[in-house]
């Protein structure tokens, strides 16, 4: 187990995430995302096998950076490494900045930034439900998976799993477009998260401490046509009675999904901030459990 690389690596990100002011510092997911844009203008085809190339090549060029980067026997520095394989502040700040303004049009704009749905449209209702599913998902996608793999595989892990989160961002949709060449990907993707997706509901129900949620997440969580993504909204939902899901536009067409969560259907700014208000209990038990990884 790697428990003082991941307590250095999140006590960084949570204190300086991004690290957006240093221009000269190039995020390596916004590599793997140049080198995804790259793959597709090059070798795009509507084809399962050339998104298995795409998969196979991105993920096979992290494995070998980050598995040489592995060497460097400095335990800050493969802290530091492990920090941008984190999102915490991140993730916590741009859901925030979404109920920052009244303007509507504003919040649209905002949220459009973080989510695939249309944003266009959306009432004040419709912004802060898609604030509150965002987070509870990317709770797991943007701390616990990377926090669980980094713990069970050092930064060679954290890093191959944001490789392949990266590349079921950008190109796992169900689209004309996307159908076929990002299948392999997306499969790829569900199986990477199975573990971590139920780790953050159980996590999500345990510190909002809602009986509710850790009895009921599972029944809402298997609704969702992901394998994955259901359980932390359902147990964000549960948490803070609130109803996410529902009709929902997606590049132009309403897609009728399941409701997650049996509570109000009007969503506040308070209800985001409900939702965000885990991310204090959730630094405790993070570093509280891997101080004590530490020192066992």
């Amino acid at each position: 187990m790697y428990y003082e690389v991941a307590l250095i690596g999140y006590i960084i990100d949570r204190l300086f995430g991004e690290f957006e002011d240093v221009k000269f510092l190039k995020h390596p997911i916004i590599l793997m995302g140049n080198y995804i844009s790259w793959f597709q203008k090059k070798f795009y085809k509507d084809s399962i096998f050339r998104g298995m190339l795409l998969t196979l090549s991105l993920v096979s060029i992290v494995f070998v950076i980050s598995y040489i980067l592995s060497f460097l026997d400095n335990i800050f520095v493969q802290g530091f490494l492990a920090s941008f394989t984190l999102s915490s502040k991140m993730l916590y700040d741009a859901v925030k900045g979404v109920i920052s303004s009244e303007d509507i049009n504003i919040k649209r704009e905002k949220i459009s930034m973080l989510v695939s749905r249309d944003t266009s449209n959306l009432t004040n209702s419709g912004v802060n439900k898609a604030a509150v599913e965002t987070y509870g998902e990317n709770l797991s996608d943007g701390v616990i998976a990377p926090l669980f793999y980094l713990l069970c595989f050092g930064i060679v892990g954290a890093f191959v799993y944001k490789a392949i989160n990266t590349l079921d961002s950008m190109v796992g949709y169900r689209n004309e477009k996307y159908e076929r060449f990002g299948k392999f990907s997306a499969r790829l993707d569900d199986v990477a998260n199975f573990i971590p997706s139920r780790i953050t509901a159980l996590l999500i129900a345990l510190l909002f401490f809602s009986k509710k949620a850790f009895l009921e997440f599972r029944k809402y969580g298997k609704k969702h046509e992901s394998i994955n993504a259901g359980f932390p909204i359902s147990a964000m939902a549960l948490s803070i009675n609130v109803k996410l899901g529902g009709p929902t536009s997606y590049f132009g067409k309403i897609k009728n999904k399941p409701f997650f969560g049996d509570g109000k259907k009007y969503i506040e700014n308070e209800d985001v901030l409900k939702a965000l208000s885990l991310r204090n209990r959730l630094d405790v038990f993070i570093v509280s459990l891997l101080i004590l990884g530490v020192l066992i």
